[in-house]
C-alpha cells in the first residue's frame, strides 16, 4: 500500500494524502480500489482544466477529500472521484458498471446531469436535473452526500466565475442545497453552504456585515467569557462535567435574522450563543435546570428537541435566558453523540456504523425520501415538483397531537388541511370540517405547537379549489393539484361529449350510433389514440365541436355555426351550475339562473358564461364559431356570486346591519368595497352568493325596507 501512496504522490495530485486519510478507517483493499478510481478519472479528464486553470481532476480529488473527512464508505469516494466522467468525458455508465460494479455507476449516473435532452428554458433544465438527482436519493442516499461535497467545493472555489454565473450558483445553493443539508442533519455543511452562497448572492452586504462583526467582537469577547466562566464555575459547584463552547453567530444567520425580523445590526450582536455538551440525556436536563437558577429564562423560549426532535434527527435542549447586562443568551445543551448528528447528520450513519447513533437520523431521511416519490408521482412536471421540495424544505416545525396522543411534525404556519394530508391522502381528500383541542375550528386555522387536531370527514366530499390559497405543506398541494386536475379531466370529457352530442343533433345522429371504424378514422384524422382524448379537448375549447361533428356527418345539414346547428337541433345546451371547472362564470357580469346567458369556448378553460347584456360579448360578435347556444337547466343548483351596489346614510352601524339582513336572508358575503360619496351617503359594493334571480329580488326587497338604505340596485359590469 505504501507503494501505491508513494507513486500516487509523483502524480502531483495530493492523491497520496487522501489514501493516508482513508487508511485511518477503510481496509487496505479498498484503499486500493478508491486508488484504481482516481487513476480512472485522472485518465478520462486528462487534458480538461477548471476555469480557474487547474488540472480538472483536482475538483473530484477535493470532493472526495470532504466525504472521506465525513469518514463515508469507500464507494461512496470513489464515486466522487469518478462523479464527472459520464457527464464531461465520452465514458459511458455501462463501462463504470463493467470496471468499478453497478453500486458505483448507479451513484455516478445519479450525480451527473441529463446532457442528452433539450429544454426550452435554463429553469426547465435546472429543474429536471434536481429532479432526477432527488429521485436517484430515494434508491441510495449517498448520492445527495456526494453532490453536496462536490457543491460544497464548488462553491469554495466560486470566485474565478463570472458575476452572473456566481450569483445563478449562489441562488440554487440557499435556495436548494443548502435546505437539503439542513434537511439531512448536516448543520457543518449547510452553515458552510449559506455562508458561501450568502458571500456570492449579495457581497457588498457580505462585506459590510463582515466588518462590522469584526469591529464588534471585541467588545463581545469580554462578555463571552464574563458568561462562560460563570457557566463553568456554577456547573463545577452542581458537580456536572461538560464543555462549554461559546460560538460566534454565522454572517448568513445574522443577515437572516435581520431581514425576517426587522432588526438592526447592534440587535442582533445582543444575542450570545452558547453550546454545553455532557455526558448523557439525564445530566442534560440537570444542566438545563442548573442554567435557570443561574438566569433568569425567557418565557415561551425554551424547546426540548430531546424528547421530540427535529425532522432531521436533531437533538438538543434550547433555551433563551437574561443575562448578565440585561442581554438575552442562547444556550444549547446536548450529549457527545447528539452534538456528532447535529453536525453530520445522514453521514454519521457512515462515520460511526458501530452502534445505533445514526440510525434515527437515518430513517428519518428515508422516510421524508419516501415523500419525495410520491411528490414526483403526483407532480405535473419538474418545475411544480421542484417547487414542492422548495415548499417541504422549510426548517421550522410545528408539533400537534393527534386525538390518539401521537405527535405529527409539520412546518410552521401548516393549517388543519395540512394535517389532514400528513395523516393519509384520503383523509385529506374527504376533510370537512376539524376540532383543535375539541372545539369546531375553520379548515384554514394555522396550527400551534401542543393543539389536538381531530379531523371530520365525509364519504363524498372533495377538496375544494381554494385551499390551495392557504395550505404550506407539499403533500397536501400536490395532492390537491392532483386531484383537481383529474376532476377536470372528467368534467372535461363529460362537456366534450355533450357539445358533440348537440352538434350532432341537428342530423338526428348520435355519437354510439358510429360504427367502431368510422370513430377510428375521426381518431386518426385529429392524430389522438382514445375517444376521451379527442372529447377531452372539445370539452377545454380547444377544437370545436361543430367541426368535429362535420367530419362524422359530412352534408349540407352541419353546416354554419354551433350557434345555428344547435338551434335546428332546439337541443340548446342546458347548464346545471354544478358542472365544475371546465364551465366558467365570466367575473365582469357575474351571471346568475334566469339572466339571458350567452356561452363562448375558449381554448383551454372550456365554456366561458356571460350574460346577454355584458359589455364584453361585443368582442365575440365577429367570432361567430366560438358561440356556444346555451340555457338555464330548470333545474340549476349551487350558489352564484352577484354584485348590489348599496348608497346608505351615514349611521353607526350600518355595516352591520345591511350584513345582518344579507346573511337572515340565507347568502354569504365574498366581499365588501365602500366608498364615501359625499359627507351624508356612503355606496357599499357587495359580492354576494345567491341561487337565482328569485333569491336576489328577494335580498334586495329586504334590504329596501331599511331607513338607513338610500337607493339600491344590481351592479351589472
Amino acid at each position: 500500500m505504501r507503494a501505491i501512496v508513494k507513486a500516487s504522490t509523483l502524480e502531483g495530485f495530493r492523491i497520496s494524502d487522501l489514501c493516508m486519510l482513508l487508511e485511518g478507517y477503510l481496509p487496505e483493499e479498498q484503499v486500493r480500489e478508491v486508488y484504481r478510481a482516481y487513476l480512472f478519472g485522472a485518465e478520462a479528464h486528462d487534458g480538461q482544466h477548471r476555469v480557474s486553470g487547474e488540472p480538472y481532476i483536482t475538483h473530484p480529488l477535493a470532493v472526495a477529500k470532504i466525504l472521506a473527512e465525513m469518514r463515508m464508505d469507500h464507494y461512496s469516494i470513489m464515486a466522487a472521484l469518478l462523479h464527472d466522467v459520464i457527464e464531461d468525458t465520452p465514458t459511458a455508465k455501462d463501462q463504470l458498471a463493467s470496471e468499478f460494479g453497478e453500486e458505483v455507476a448507479e451513484l455516478v449516473d445519479g450525480v451527473s446531469k441529463i446532457a442528452q435532452i433539450k429544454f426550452h428554458t435554463r429553469a426547465e433544465a435546472q429543474a429536471e436535473n434536481l429532479r432526477k438527482m432527488m429521485l436517484a436519493m430515494v434508491r441510495d442516499i449517498r448520492v445527495i452526500l456526494v453532490k453536496l461535497a462536490d457543491r460544497l467545493h464548488n462553491m469554495r472555489t466560486l470566485g474565478v466565475m463570472p458575476p452572473d454565473k456566481r450569483r445563478r450558483i449562489a441562488r440554487e445553493t440557499l435556495e436548494i442545497y443548502a435546505p437539503i443539508a439542513n434537511r439531512l442533519g448536516m448543520n457543518s455543511v449547510r452553515l458552510e453552504l449559506e455562508d458561501l452562497g450568502f458571500a456570492a448572492m449579495y457581497p457588498m452586504r457580505h462585506r459590510v456585515l463582515r466588518e462590522a462583526v469584526i469591529k464588534a467582537r471585541g467588545n463581545r469577547k469580554e462578555i463571552l467569557n464574563t458568561i462562560e466562566t460563570a457557566i463553568k464555575r456554577r456547573m463545577r459547584q452542581e458537580n456536572l462535567d461538560g464543555e462549554v463552547l461559546g460560538r460566534e453567530k454565522h454572517l448568513c444567520s445574522i443577515y437572516q435574522k435581520m431581514r425576517s425580523k426587522q432588526l438592526s445590526l447592534h440587535e442582533v450582536f445582543d444575542m450570545y450563543a452558547f453550546r454545553i455538551i455532557v455526558d448523557k440525556v439525564d445530566t442534560c436536563y440537570r444542566v438545563l435546570g442548573t442554567m435557570h437558577n443561574l438566569y433568569k429564562p425567557v418565557p415561551g423560549k425554551f424547546k426540548d428537541y430531546i424528547a421530540i426532535p427535529k425532522a432531521n434527527g436533531y437533538q438538543s435542549l434550547h433555551t433563551v435566558l437574561f443575562g448578565p447586562y440585561g442581554v438575552p443568551i442562547e444556550v444549547q445543551i446536548r450529549t457527545e453523540d447528539m452534538h456528532r448528528l447535529a453536525e453530520s447528520g445522514i453521514a454519521a450513519h457512515w462515520m460511526y456504523k458501530t452502534g445505533d447513533s445514526g440510525k434515527s437520523t437515518e430513517s428519518r431521511a428515508r422516510e421524508w425520501l419516501k415523500d419525495l416519490l410520491e411528490l414526483q408521482k403526483t407532480a405535473g412536471n419538474s418545475l411544480e415538483f421542484i417547487e414542492n421540495v422548495k415548499i417541504d424544505l422549510f426548517p421550522d416545525e410545528v408539533y400537534v397531537f393527534t386525538p390518539q396522543g401521537d405527535i405529527m411534525e409539520l412546518p410552521r404556519g401548516a393549517t388543519a388541511v395540512d394535517f389532514a394530508y400528513a395523516v393519509h391522502t384520503d383523509v385529506g381528500n374527504t376533510c370537512v370540517a376539524v376540532r383543535i383541542d375539541r372545539r369546531l375550528a375553520p379548515l384554514r386555522t394555522a396550527l400551534l405547537n401542543g393543539q389536538t387536531v381531530e379531523v371530520i370527514i365525509a364519504p363524498g366530499a372533495k377538496p375544494n379549489p381554494a385551499w390551495l390559497s392557504f395550505v404550506v405543506t407539499a403533500k397536501a398541494r400536490t395532492n390537491i393539484r392532483s386531484y383537481l386536475k383529474k376532476l377536470q379531466r372528467g368534467e372535461a370529457v363529460e362537456l366534450g361529449r355533450r357539445l358533440l352530442e348537440q352538434s350532432l343533433a341537428a342530423s338526428s345522429a348520435t355519437l354510439e350510433g358510429f360504427s367502431r371504424a368510422t370513430l377510428r378514422k375521426l381518431l386518426n384524422t385529429y392524430k389522438y389514440k382514445k375517444l376521451d382524448e379527442l372529447l377531452y379537448d372539445i370539452g377545454l375549447g380547444k377544437r370545436m365541436a361543430i367541426f368535429v361533428a362535420r367530419q362524422l356527418v359530412p352534408g349540407e345539414e352541419l353546416e354554419g355555426s354551433t350557434a345555428s346547428a344547435s338551434a335546428d337541433a332546439g337541443r340548446p345546451l342546458a347548464i346545471k351550475g354544478t358542472e365544475g371547472m371546465v364551465i366558467n362564470f365570466a367575473k365582469c357580469c357575474h351571471p346568475i339562473p334566469g339572466d339571458p346567458i350567452v356561452g363562448f369556448a375558449s381554448a383551454g378553460r372550456g365554456i366561458v358564461i356571460h350574460a346577454a347584456y355584458c359589455k364584453n360579448v361585443a368582442d365575440y360578435r365577429k367570432m361567430p364559431d366560438k358561440w356556444i347556444d346555451i340555457e338555464w337547466d330548470p333545474d340549476c343548483q349551487g350558489e352564484f356570486p352577484a354584485d348590489i351596489r348599496i348608497d346608505v346614510a351615514n349611521q353607526r352601524g350600518v355595516l352591520a346591519t345591511v350584513a345582518a339582513v344579507i346573511s337572515d336572508q340565507g347568502s354569504n358575503i365574498e366581499n365588501v368595497d365602500m366608498e364615501e360619496r359625499d359627507g351624508m351617503t356612503t355606496s357599499m359594493i357587495f359580492t354576494v352568493t345567491v341561487r337565482n334571480r328569485r333569491h336576489l329580488a328577494d335580498i334586495i326587497r329586504r334590504l329596501r325596507r331599511l331607513t338607513m338604505v338610500v337607493r339600491i340596485n344590481r351592479k351589472k359590469g
